[in-house]
């Protein structure tokens, strides 16, 4: 379930936010997602379904990937996930399964999402692990580059 705000956004949303914009000027959906463990970034991705050809290539599923390439663990314990929008049920399970500690995201994601909204996935007693949350965080900015994204496409 969702936690308050903390008193300050996390340094690790900037570094998000810029990943979505990088996303945003591939032409991708601008989502950034960023790994931290005791203040360093472990990794960082945008968006890169399309240039990749796979639809599992989330911001978030390639930010996991990296941090696990960097530690040399599949499970990231101790590690913070910044992502600019609500994840998705595909993204929320391997944030589950990688043990993030926390998880904090900008926009909400009414249609998409799978951790406020949706199947609520760490909510469900099916879950092995959730991690806390934090949304909200830099939600207009993340917000306002999905709106354009999306305005300039119409």
């Amino acid at each position: 379930m969702p936690q308050s705000k903390p008193d300050r956004a996390p340094d690790g949303m900037t570094r998000a936010l810029d990943e979505a914009r990088e996303a945003a000027a591939r032409g991708e959906v601008p989502v950034g997602a960023v790994v931290m463990r005791d203040g360093k970034v472990l990794a960082s991705a945008g968006n890169r379904t399309l240039e990749l050809k796979d639809p599992t290539a989330h911001a978030e599923m390639l930010a996991l990937r990296l941090a696990c390439e960097e530690i040399g663990s599949e499970r990231l314990i101790g590690c913070d996930l910044y992502v600019t929008l609500e994840p998705c049920p595909m993204c929320a399970a391997a944030i589950s399964f990688s043990r993030i500690r926390r998880l904090y995201f900008g926009a909400p994601d009414p249609k998409g999402g799978a951790v406020e909204n949706g199947v609520r996935l760490y909510a469900s007693p099916t879950c092995h692990h959730a991690p806390e949350v934090y949304g909200g965080l830099g939600e207009s900015e993340a917000a306002g580059l999905l709106r354009q994204f999306f305005r300039e496409r119409r």
